[in-house]
């Protein structure tokens, strides 16, 4: 199935059609897909040590074996598990052990999970399936776009991407993120081939980790392609904002560049200097021409800058879920009318679901699960209406269940067996199955399963704390001011703990303003345990703590030189890192606390 997809092209119309009606093929008899699926996965790997762990010394010819009889032996007998269950595996794979632990196939690449959610950088097995898959979903949702959003044929992309380096673990093993790997990879080369997009920034630009001077070139090389420039991309929303952001610092010393067909003092890496001055040279009348459009849009806080400085661009892509929406009202203003379209749904472990309606808004975007890609099962979560119980169970759940039995409206944990060593992983995200494309289920994403905060009987999730945190910051665009940033922490040094909320804004806000903001949101928080506690003083008042502006580029700073890469930054919404904190606290300038509840 995998191989016939690889013969289609992910741009022009016939190519476009077969890769469609490929996907409508694999999505129209799932129950019988995801079994040939998980037949391939133990065919693959059969005899590996994790699962004749549990399998012991069963002979089986999986090949011969019923496939209902196959499905229901392997979740019978191989249990779920989370990232630390396996995490010994990997670490031995990662010092150099070369039998067959978790796959048949020799493991040379491990990714790096940002960090940013869990607090800690996750290593996870990648293989050339991983950079396979990422092609070919890539190439299905162009195809997709392509018919909301046609493209000009050998146009360029606007990607702002970026790579980290990369290093050897201690048995040899090359490490990385994801995202480094796959730009690296024969793959990243093929996709822009055949969806005849082709990125402004060399290699050179992408792979020198250095995200401020990568940031700088990507603008100054995409303003001299800026009527070819189709689209404008990147891994996650925030990194484009922050692109944007900096622009508005940096337009001066862009427009001399290209007025000159100079690069800044500024970048100082040689080999990044040596890929841009190979491709710009002097036009002093397209520099005339941005600064005359920089200076209008001074005028108007930067409203609109993407289509006036790129008016060919057709759309805007990225990942715009989960931790990322907190950044689409920026995004917005930016790009005035030009659609923003959410990119696929995927994690550092396997790819999930393609955007099959580009032109939803990205609050309401959903992803249709591709059913060759990993065995999924989804693990039913019912919300606890009562607070009673215990602050480290968030929902209650049912038995897991095949994709071919998920249910309209009902909330699921994603459960993965992947071709690259992950057996039934509980993945930790929270999706809501809202409909299906042919049968196979189309997700919502909701949140991270992980609760967020707790102090005592509460329970708020990311979600929870994004709606509270939007409610108490529409105040501020009254007085002409805008949240930049925010994070959280659940404080319990005191008798009784309480949750503080920080916050970075652009603009001058009232304190009254700002206590009338802490109040607001302490009293939005809707979980009746929650509630409950703060009536009855077992939870304190809610405390907002102002930061200074450049704050959380300060927390960016600190993932970045621990290894983070910016395609793959997030925000932690919920902080323990004590690091981060002495950060948040050092640069506290003002501290309000909530009388919601007085």
């Amino acid at each position: 199935m995998e191989a016939e997809a690889s013969n289609g092209n992910g741009n022009g119309c016939s190519n476009d059609h077969d890769i469609i009606r490929w996907f409508d093929t694999i999505s129209t008899n799932v129950a019988t897909v995801q079994r040939e699926t998980l037949r391939q996965i133990l065919e693959l790997n059969r005899g590996v040590e994790y699962l004749k762990k549990w399998f012991g010394d069963k002979d089986l010819d999986i090949r011969e074996m019923d496939a209902c009889e196959m499905e229901s032996l392997y979740t019978s007998l191989v249990p779920l598990v989370s990232h630390e269950d396996l995490e010994p595996f990997i670490q031995r794979i990662a010092d150099g052990d070369t039998s067959p632990i978790l796959t048949q196939h020799p493991i040379t690449t491990l990714s790096l999970s940002s960090g940013t959610t869990e607090g800690r950088q996750k290593l996870i097995p990648f293989t050339r399936h991983n950079s396979e898959t990422t092609l070919q979903i890539f190439r299905l949702a162009a195809a997709y776009r392509s018919r909301v959003y046609p493209t000009r044929s050998n146009g360029r992309n606007l990607e702002f991407i970026y790579s980290s380096k990369r290093f050897k673990t201690r048995g040899g093993l090359m490490a990385g993120t994801a995202t480094t790997h796959f730009f690296a990879s024969e793959e990243y080369r093929i996709k822009q081939e055949k969806i005849k997009l082709f990125t402004c920034s060399p290699h050179e630009v992408i792979s020198t980790g250095d995200y401020k001077q990568t940031t700088y070139c990507h603008l100054l090389i995409g303003l001299f392609f800026r009527k070819e420039v189709e689209c404008i991309t990147s891994t996650f929303a925030y990194s484009m904002v922050q692109a944007f952001s900096s622009f508005e610092e940096q337009w001066e010393d862009i427009c001399k560049d290209i007025k000159e067909g100079n690069v800044s003092s500024k970048i100082t890496l040689s080999k990044m200097r040596k890929a841009v001055l190979d491709i710009i040279e002097p036009n002093p009348s397209l520099a005339s021409r941005i600064e005359d459009i920089c200076k209008g849009l001074q005028g108007s806080d930067w409203f609109g800058l993407v289509p006036k400085l790129w008016p060919n661009a057709k759309y805007v892509y990225s990942i715009m879920t989960g931790s990322m929406q907190h950044y689409l009202k920026k995004l917005r203003h930016y790009c005035g009318s030009l659609p923003l379209v959410s990119a696929e749904y995927g994690s550092t472990e396997s790819w999930i679901g393609v955007n099959l309606d580009p032109s939803l808004e990205p609050e309401k975007v959903t992803f249709a699960v591709m059913p060759t890609f990993s065995y999924f099962e989804f693990i039913p979560l019912y919300r606890q209406d009562q607070y009673s119980g215990s602050g480290s169970v968030d929902f209650i759940e049912d038995d897991p269940v095949p994709l071919s039995q998920v249910k309209v409206g009902q909330e699921y944990e994603i459960v993965l067996t992947t071709f690259t060593g992950l057996y039934r992983y509980r993945l930790g995200d929270v999706v809501e199955v809202s409909g299906f494309h042919n049968e196979t289920p189309k997700l919502k994403f909701i949140c991270r399963r992980k609760l967020l905060l707790v102090v005592n009987i509460d329970k708020n999730t990311e979600k929870d704390l994004q709606l509270v945190v939007e409610k108490g910051s529409q105040l501020l665009s009254k007085h002409r001011a805008e949240l930049v940033d925010f994070t959280s922490h659940a404080k319990l040094t005191h008798q009784s703990g309480h949750y503080v909320i920080y916050w970075e804004i652009k603009g001058k806000v009232e304190e009254r303003v700002l206590c009338e903001c802490c109040r607001e949101m302490d009293a939005s928080f809707v979980d009746p345990g929650y509630v409950v506690s703060r009536r009855t003083n077992s939870i304190g008042p809610l405390e907002l703590c102002i930061v200074e502006r450049g704050t959380f580029k300060k927390i960016l700073d600190y993932f970045i030189g621990n290894g983070a890469t910016l395609s793959q930054f997030k925000i932690p919404r919920c902080t323990n890192n004590e690091t981060l904190l002495k950060i948040l606290d050092l640069y506290t300038v003002k501290r309000f606390r909530s009388t919601a509840y007085s």
